[in-house]
């Protein structure tokens, strides 16, 4: 059975769909009118599952917490995965470029347009943070929450003023 529940933040309410276990966390998408992953029907509400997860959210946005503890469902091709989890090991309050991200991953410069796709596609906004990915110029580019929302993490995370 598919749950949600939401979470509130200072950039808006982020939505958690998922299974009905603490390990079945499948999305984690803002509900601005930008964001491109919100589901027509996200499941029945239940918050049960989340709590945890909404605990660390609530403390992240506090700015108390700095990594996020949860397992998300297993979805996406290998390389989508691949990249995902070189976004995994970004630190809180550091950025990097889609070029050095390409390159650390062993990358030609061909595919580096591959890497940007798959950035895009990360189903678990914020907690996945690939809001940390900037532009070679060190510009705010390319977040499915909009720019104002990535100014928003970045900022929360001391990388902005």
């Amino acid at each position: 059975m598919t749950v949600h529940t939401t979470v509130a933040g200072p950039i808006g309410d982020l939505l958690l769909v998922g299974t009905a276990t603490e390990d079945g966390l499948a999305l984690a998408s803002l509900t601005l009118p930008e964001h491109r992953w919100t589901p027509a029907d996200p499941g029945v509400r239940d918050d049960g599952p989340f709590r945890a997860l909404r605990d660390q959210l609530d403390a992240y946005f506090a700015g108390e917490l700095k990594d996020f503890s949860y397992t998300p469902a297993l979805c996406g091709t290998p390389f989508q995965r691949q990249v995902w989890a070189a976004l995994d090991a970004l630190p809180y309050g550091a950025t990097t470029t889609y070029g050095r991200l390409n390159s650390a991953l062993g990358g030609s410069p061909a595919r580096a347009r591959a890497v940007g796709v798959a950035i895009g596609a990360n189903p678990v906004s914020i907690l996945r943070p690939c809001h940390r990915v900037v532009g070679a110029d060190g510009s705010l580019t390319g977040y499915a929450g909009g720019l104002a929302a990535k100014h928003a993490l970045l900022t929360l995370e001391g990388v902005l003023l």
